[in-house]
């Protein structure tokens, strides 16, 4: 388990929380990308860039597939579930601070509670996995907002997609080698502000698309019919579960200066607060002003063969607000990669920026933004991928482990409430996992004959 030194002046309480395991080794990953010194504000503004995506303008698509209670029923669902189990989790790690363990990644977390094999074998890759997957989509998002913005102000412009990708992937390639995760703490709140307003644009936009003559024409009817319509019912919901993902509380957690109790719970309070007022802002706006014609991103509503439904001033302000804030989320989910290559790379027995440990932290952290830049320009339909990643690895990670976390760590009562809520979300979500995993593998073959690398989409 990952643990970190303690500091001269240091209450006992927080001397407690940052013991060292005399038996390991210091681990430079900690020590150096996981360091405690946020508040529970900062806390805030690292969930909400977590959660607070550009993925969630595709709610409104999502709600097309499940109508208007059925979209409603899940967007709130999602919604409680997630808080509940995130803190769980963070009740979890309270608890075994309190007893002098702080565990500062999930897989310390499956390697105390589940055993070794878990944290090293399928926690540990899980995370990895949809962390970096989630950089590769991100990249490719950025890079699909900069082609937006150049066709705004360029119509008949001939560059294609794969540039804009490197473009982005260049800018993102500087800002990785932001030492540690406690530094974007000014970065995400600056997130936390441009989606407050670019969804307050998009809600905005919508109404007055939705209330003006240009409006297309309402339908909130469910096209799609037996078969279609099952499959389409789960991948809504994979899609609004992967928008609530996280994937990282313990990384988030673990930036917290001790003593760390309550500090998480009153930053889940602040990102909630954006997450309710965005989400269902864009999701029911969206929804209301397109019906079953709304998009993939709802922005792309906003134009109809070529030509801008709102000003095009406006359209260019959204988009460009979103291309910003994309990089925060990139850099956010950086962070469990980059704790791997410090773990690895790095000499925790020397200064964190001698030459020793910035050479390698500035190749390694390069090579990774390189590789996840090239997969991005090479594979333009990585969406289709993603969502694959999502039914298996957000559902596990932020719907399936909390629950399963808590009652082995705590042990309610099997007669109480909480021990048969929790099984109840972890054996659902287990269902929804692999029926979206089925779900999602059946849409990439649909369309797979449309797939072609580095393809200018």
């Amino acid at each position: 388990m990952a643990t970190i030194a303690p500091n001269f002046g240091e209450t006992p309480t927080m001397a407690k929380e940052n013991s060292i395991d005399p038996q390991k080794e210091p681990d430079a990953g900690a020590l150096f990308v996981l360091k405690s010194r946020g508040s529970w504000l900062h806390c805030g503004y690292h969930l909400t860039s977590a959660i607070v995506a550009p993925a969630l303008l595709s709610l409104p698509f999502a709600m097309a597939m499940l109508g208007w209670v059925g979209g409603v029923m899940c967007l709130t669902l999602g919604g409680l579930v997630t808080f509940y189990s995130y803190n769980l989790l963070s009740l979890v790690l309270e608890h075994h601070a309190q007893l002098g363990k702080r565990q500062l990644r999930f897989r310390d977390m499956a390697h105390d509670i589940l055993g070794p094999g878990w944290g090293r074998y399928f926690v540990n890759p899980l995370q990895l996995g949809i962390c970096y997957g989630a950089v590769i989509a991100c990249i490719l998002l950025g890079g699909q907002s900069l082609k937006f913005i150049y066709l705004l102000s360029e119509p008949n412009g001939t560059m294609e997609l794969y540039r804009f990708v490197i473009i982005f992937g260049s800018l993102i390639l500087l800002l990785a080698q932001m030492p540690s995760f406690h530094s974007l703490r000014h970065i995400n709140l600056v997130s936390l502000c441009l989606c407050l307003v670019y969804c307050a644009c998009t809600t905005a936009g919508a109404i007055y698309i939705g209330e003006s003559k240009k409006a297309p024409a309402k339908d909130y009817a469910v096209t799609t019919t037996g078969v279609n319509r099952l499959f389409g019912v789960f991948n809504a919901i994979s899609i609004i579960a992967t928008t609530y993902g996280n994937g990282i509380i313990p990384e988030i957690q673990a930036t917290i200066v001790a003593p760390t109790k309550g500090k998480m719970f009153k930053g889940l309070l602040v990102c909630y607060a954006v997450v309710i007022s965005t989400f269902f802002s864009v999701g029911i706006s969206g929804y209301w002003a397109f019906g079953n014609q709304s998009q993939g991103s709802i922005l792309q509503n906003f134009m109809v063969n070529g030509k801008p439904l709102v000003n095009k001033w406006f359209l260019l302000m959204t988009n460009v607000f979103t291309f910003v804030q994309v990089i925060a989320v990139v850099l956010t989910y950086l962070q469990p990669t980059n704790v791997v290559l410090e773990r690895k790379f790095a000499d925790p027995k020397m200064d964190e920026f001698s030459i020793r440990n910035v050479v390698p932290r500035l190749i390694f952290r390069s090579l990774a933004i390189v590789i996840a830049t090239l997969l991005a320009a090479m594979l333009p339909f990585f969406g289709d991928i993603m969502a694959l990643f999502g039914a298996f690895g957000c559902i596990p990670l932020d719907f399936i482990l909390p629950m399963v976390f808590y009652n082995l760590t705590f042990k309610p009562s099997k007669k109480s409430i909480v021990f048969w809520g929790n099984t109840s979300i972890a054996v659902i979500s287990t269902v929804l996992s692999l029926v979206g995993a089925v779900a999602s593998v059946r849409q990439i073959i649909l369309d797979a004959k449309t797939y072609r690398l580095f393809a200018n989409m």
